[in-house]
């Protein structure tokens, strides 16, 4: 049975439940029929299916919903053996069944059998047809509380139940409706586009489970491993390494994980004891480790989950995404890199010795791994489909790993059942987000029908009005309401959920007062993957806390000071139209500028979060840096002016104030400190357990 501390870590505290730990026949069986369904995803991408892709849905979550009962316990609690038991198989048979159910050629009672007469059936859907959706809808629900909690299932029950009821709330009420006929949800839910096997399904049976799939072959690979040693050997030996190292480690393991608090565990487990070495207090280097995993989510080649459906929705391609969060990802990342210089200085952070070989001669071993994610970039600009270019990528991740496998002395049979162990994981890690996105179906579907969602976008836009009349200021307090509700949101679903419902429902407000779908899309994006590391929950920075031992709480308000950029840099595209340049989508003099001086905001934040300047930052510079940080965000020419004048002010401030003689600076050529009592080795070189645990996580 799997007993890895860090894989218990992960399923204690990430948004998704974990999975069984299966053993004997049942784990082979489950191995083989996820095998069975990666190779169906490979051959659609190739060889689609004739019928078309809605034919391609059904087969797709007719075959993965019967896993999630085999792969998922009905409680949290585990057994031993952590096996299916009679309930579970008898929901996986049902929904084998009633999955399948639409293209099965069977003629049941007076229901035709067949795909075409399934669809010819829409909107007069048989007794069978009904009974047969109704036990598909339920099994959907329970698979999502199994995966994800209650929240979400509950959700789901409030908007069918509004969709059947609405008819009974007073007619003057904006969101009453005529009502909707149990027979007719179950069509919109089971034979309808909008429904079960609508967009969120499409992106998690083609780019989402082709990606999962990718992550596990690199994982399976070594590049874990080789990340983490190419950020380690990267940075070398100065009291900034450890943080940068986190930092830099965090977004590599992203390309693997594809969990902010997967990759946080991941990351924690190794550079945990260099931070604690280096003397960072355990709530800072949890609060660093949180931002530096989340990070990877936000970044390019691979985004989360939600990016693709980004690309569906507003029918663009994914390397569109993908410019877009350039600029967001390094304002990001910049942000940490302050935090991390003004921490170092403050703790009086020690240089670590981590017994790592040189960056070249890594390079040279491993380089390989960043070949793939070359491959995905190069493809995605040649227009090619992501998901064919993710596994073409795929493909030569296994041949490298094939070749370093031979070198190293390993053997081709070892290889190919690596390669298999990576498809079924690849189809296993991905049925959480299988089985949310199917739920999904079930809120854009009623929202689709019932016209819930404008109703509920122009109630947030009336909310503004009631409290200003200037247009400027109502669009800063929808902006301002927009993203306390899908943080909100974000605290008790999925991220994906999370984006899909704030498509459907807060979309519409910005888009009503003339903000353009990319920046209302990439609002909604970054705030519901911020929620990871927003309080109170904030599942990322909780797993840290539990990595480093530190207070829970504290380590929250600590990941939020690392990444507070991330949470105001999406205002700056949504409030103003010379924000559209941070998604680079105006010319080059404008995005340079707009970058500037958003990097000049981000530089004010950190001042006013980490306490450091040139030296240690007293109240006054932090508090004349808010407003500047503000204003400086805010991108439009008198807000700028007035947001240098209150930083100009802080620099003055600040030097006025500096104490004499000057603090100790490290020696720059060295990266060691001049006075010893602050410096010191504190190495870690040749420390065989830092080394031991990260081959047993990473290697």
């Amino acid at each position: 049975m799997d007993t890895d501390p860090s894989a218990i870590a992960v399923g204690e505290h990430d948004e998704e439940r974990p999975a069984r730990r299966l053993s004997g026949r049942w784990e082979w069986f489950v191995w083989a029929a996820s095998i069975a369904v990666a190779l169906l995803v490979l051959k659609q991408v190739f060889l689609p299916f004739a019928k078309g892709n809605q034919y391609y849905l059904v087969i797709f979550l007719g075959l993965t919903l019967p896993l999630v009962f085999l792969c998922y316990r009905p409680r949290g609690t585990a057994r031993d053996p952590d096996n299916p038991g009679t309930l579970d198989w008898a929901f996986a048979a049902i929904a084998l069944v009633v999955g399948l159910y639409p293209v099965v050629p069977l003629a049941i009672g007076d229901a035709g059998g067949g795909f075409d007469a399934f669809l010819d059936r829409q909107g007069l859907l048989s007794t069978s047809d009904i009974v047969a959706g109704a036990l598909l809808l339920v099994l959907i629900l329970e698979a999502t509380r199994r995966t994800t909690g209650l929240v979400l299932p509950i959700v789901c029950l409030v908007f069918l139940a509004y969709s059947y009821y609405g008819g009974y709330l007073p007619q003057n009420w904006g969101v009453a409706h005529a009502g909707v006929d149990f027979s007719q949800i179950v069509n919109a839910l089971y034979n309808d586009q909008s429904g079960f096997y609508g967009i969120p399904l499409d992106v998690a049976a083609t780019y989402i489970v082709l990606f999962t799939i990718y992550g596990a072959v690199l994982s399976t690979s070594g590049a874990g491993k080789f990340f983490v040693d190419i950020s380690f050997a990267a940075f070398r030996r100065s009291r900034t390494a450890p943080g940068r190292t986190a930092a830099m480690s965090g977004f590599l393991l992203g390309t693997v994980s594809g969990s902010g608090t997967a990759t946080t565990v991941s990351l924690g487990a190794i550079t945990w004891p260099v931070l604690r070495k280096a003397g960072y207090p355990k709530e800072n280097a949890g609060g660093l480790l949180a931002a530096s995993g989340i990070g990877a989510i936000l970044s390019p080649p691979t985004l989360g989950a939600a990016a693709f459906i980004i690309a569906e929705y507003l029918e663009t391609s994914y390397l569109t995404v993908l410019l877009w969060a350039i600029v967001p990802t390094v304002l990001y990342y910049l942000g940490i890199v302050f935090a991390v210089e003004a921490d170092a200085r403050r703790f009086g952070a020690k240089p670590v010795d981590v017994d790592t070989p040189p960056v070249g001669k890594l390079l040279l071993r491993g380089g390989y791994h960043f070949a793939s994610l070359a491959i995905i970039v190069v493809f995605l600009a040649l227009d090619i489909p992501p998901f064919t270019a993710v596994v073409y990528a795929t493909g030569v991740a296994a041949l490298f790993a094939l070749v370093s496998q031979l070198v190293t002395g390993g053997s081709f049979q070892a290889w190919l059942k690596a390669v298999a162990d990576s498809l079924a994981e690849g189809i296993r890690g991905a049925l959480p987000v299988i089985a949310v996105c199917a739920a999904a179906g079930v809120i854009t579907s009623t929202i689709t029908k019932t016209g819930l969602g404008q109703e509920l976008a122009a109630a947030l836009v009336d909310a503004a009005r009631a409290l200003a009349s200037n247009e400027t200021v109502i669009l800063m307090l929808t902006v301002v309401f927009a993203a306390v509700a899908v943080s909100v949101l974000g605290l008790a679903v999925p991220v994906t959920a999370s984006f899909i419902i704030s498509w459907v429902v807060l979309g519409p407000a910005l888009s009503d007062l003339g903000v353009a779908p990319a920046e209302v899309a990439m609002f909604i994006f970054y705030y519901a993957v911020l929620s990871e590391v927003t309080p109170p929950t904030a599942l990322a920075a909780v797993a840290a806390a539990a990595i480093t031992g530190g207070s829970v709480i504290r380590t929250m308000w600590q990941t939020w000071k690392y990444t507070l950029p991330a949470f105001l840099v999406p205002l700056a595209f949504v409030l103003t139209d010379n924000g559209s340049a941070l998604l680079l989508q105006q010319g080059f003099v404008t995005v340079l500028w707009v970058v500037l001086v958003s990097a000049l905001g981000v530089a004010a934040l950190a001042v006013v979060t980490g306490g450091w300047l040139v030296g240690p930052a007293r109240w006054p510079e932090r508090v004349l840096c808010v407003p500047a940080a503000l204003l400086l965000l805010y991108l439009q020419p008198l807000s700028i002016a007035i947001g240098v004048g209150f930083a100009v002010v802080a620099v003055v401030v600040h030097l006025l104030g500096r104490r004499t003689p000057k603090e100790q600076e490290p020696d720059d050529a060295t990266g060691e400190d001049r006075d010893e009592g602050v410096g010191g080795t504190g190495g870690v070189a040749g420390d065989s357990g830092v080394r031991r645990q990260a081959d047993e996580q990473l290697g």
